[in-house]
């Protein structure tokens, strides 16, 4: 008899856990609040209590290639950077063409899920469903919770002396949908993220003066790399913010950046540096969402110090079995989708017995290493960022999915040097192991003729494809000259 498993959201990681389970021969079940799938890509009214979704304007900071699932490229001529509903319109035809929804319940609400209290049935777990009004019971062996972080807005009013006496509106970016409300008003947006970004750049198309408050500031930079290709296909890493218009828009003295809010008056902001933003009208936080899973005891996930406490960001250490999974809450530096695959992947096996977890010590040991990483790199507020190369290989050793580079040179040089030198793109984590998808050579050896298709809408001479190879000696240039600078004049 097949193991049941329960999957909490039908959004990306939750059509990524269903299909996984699938794979693994466990009997997934799905439970999804709204009425379609896609979770926040799915964009809803804000009328809609509770339901997290994205800005009408929104547009993908990762491209095509890099976020796709892993067996199911993008269509060629599908841009290169997506509007929501695009990006949508994907995930409708992926879980159509996996045959996925017929194991979503939609327009059911998880109100709690409880260990069996009973030693017979360790383990396993008491989900409790609402639909229409009704309320059902079902046991399953395992869950994964796929709801993802981005439910529940952090809006920080206790860190801002005098908002209270605020005579203007605020709202968290999660309640923002549209610029026409803000037409001819003075806007204040707070945070520096990506959100925040597109926001204020939107704003200021109708507002009348956009200002954006940032603690730390960002380094803002372009989708467009070298030579016309997306960014994350030719740089290894995504930190700083992606905006094509905002530099230009600062520019024209459309948005102004500010520090911190030291506080507010009735009608005003005053700024860490002496400065006053007057006849402020609104006040948008971007910052961010709280992670929170009202349904499950609090404890299971934050074990100690009231900080959540996971192993390779999935697993809650502390368990008599390994029957709980959380897939999607960690922020990879990278695209969602894939990462999101590579986790349910693992978290299937387990359940299934065909993969087995660290002991209890060395999860521990492992998540205290990880976490002091993290403080370093990101700060307090980012505990949830890791690395995306560093992440997908570590997450691929332990299911047999990490390509296998002195193997493929010997067997395949051709793909080798794609793997190798190419962009990290999820094709990859499907080409060898347990999960092999025959397709995947393919998907590599035509990634970049999928990235050029949209944008050769008349006829050009072939594209000039990307050496990485070359593009590292340029980087290691640098410091080189740098170096060399400095001995020159001392």
């Amino acid at each position: 008899m097949s193991k049941r498993v329960g999957i909490i959201g039908a959004g990306v990681s939750g059509l990524a856990a269903i299909r996984c389970c699938l794979e693994e021969g466990l009997e997934p079940t799905c439970f999804e609040r709204s009425n379609d799938v896609g979770g926040l890509w799915k964009f809803s009214d804000p009328t809609e209590e509770g339901r997290a979704s994205i800005y009408q304007s929104v547009f993908t900071n990762s491209s095509k290639e890099m976020m796709c699932f892993p067996d199911f490229p993008y269509p060629d001529d599908y841009p290169n950077y997506m509007h929501h509903s695009k990006l949508q319109e994907y995930i409708k035809t992926c879980a159509q063409k996996k045959d996925l929804l017929r194991y979503i319940q939609f327009e059911t609400l998880v109100s709690s899920i409880k260990k069996c209290t009973s030693f017979l049935v360790m383990g396993q777990w008491v989900v409790v469903t609402e639909k229409d009004g009704k309320q059902e019971s079902t046991v399953f062996d395992a869950v994964m919770i796929c709801s993802g972080h981005h439910v529940y807005p952090n809006l920080p009013t206790d860190s801002f002396p005098g908002l209270d006496r605020f005579r203007g509106n605020y709202l968290h970016s999660r309640d923002y949908k549209n610029p026409e409300a803000f037409k001819g008003k003075r806007v204040l947006v707070i945070g520096l993220g990506n959100s925040g970004s597109d926001i204020a750049v939107e704003l200021s198309r109708l507002a009348t003066q956009v200002v954006i408050s940032t603690r730390s500031g960002s380094w803002v930079m372009s989708r467009v790399w070298d030579d016309g290709y997306p960014w994350d296909m030719v740089s290894l890493r995504k930190e700083p913010v992606f905006n094509d218009e905002l530099p230009s828009r600062i520019l024209c003295g459309l948005v102004s950046i500010k520090p911190s809010v030291k506080e507010f008056t009735e009608t005003s902001a005053v700024f860490e540096d002496g400065t006053v933003f007057e006849a402020i009208d609104s006040v948008i936080f971007a910052t961010d969402y709280d992670y929170s899973y009202p349904f499950l005891d609090e404890t299971i996930m934050k074990s100690r110090n009231n900080e959540v406490t996971l192993s390779k960001g999935i697993f809650p250490p502390l368990m008599e079995k390994p029957t709980l999974a959380v897939i999607g809450l960690v922020q990879s530096l990278g695209a969602a989708i894939p990462t999101a695959d590579l986790q349910a992947r693992w978290a299937a096996k387990v359940f299934a017995n065909s993969c087995t977890l660290p002991t209890m010590n060395e999860m521990m040991d492992d998540i205290d290493e990880k976490m002091g990483k993290k403080l370093k790199w990101f700060g307090q507020s980012q505990t949830l960022q890791t690395d995306y190369i560093t992440y997908m290989d570590e997450l691929g050793s332990f299911i047999g999915a990490k390509p296998n580079i002195p193997w493929l040179f010997l067997t395949d040089p051709h793909l080798a040097l794609e793997v190798y030198f190419g962009p990290c793109s999820p094709y990859q984590f499907r080409l060898m192991g347990p999960g092999k998808w025959d397709g995947a050579r393919n998907a590599i050896l035509t990634q970049w003729n999928r990235t050029v298709k949209p944008t050769r809408t008349r006829v050009v001479s072939e594209a000039q494809r990307p050496h990485p190879f070359y593009n590292l000696l340029k980087m290691l240039s640098f410091p080189l000259l740098f170096l060399a600078t400095i001995l020159t004049f001392y």
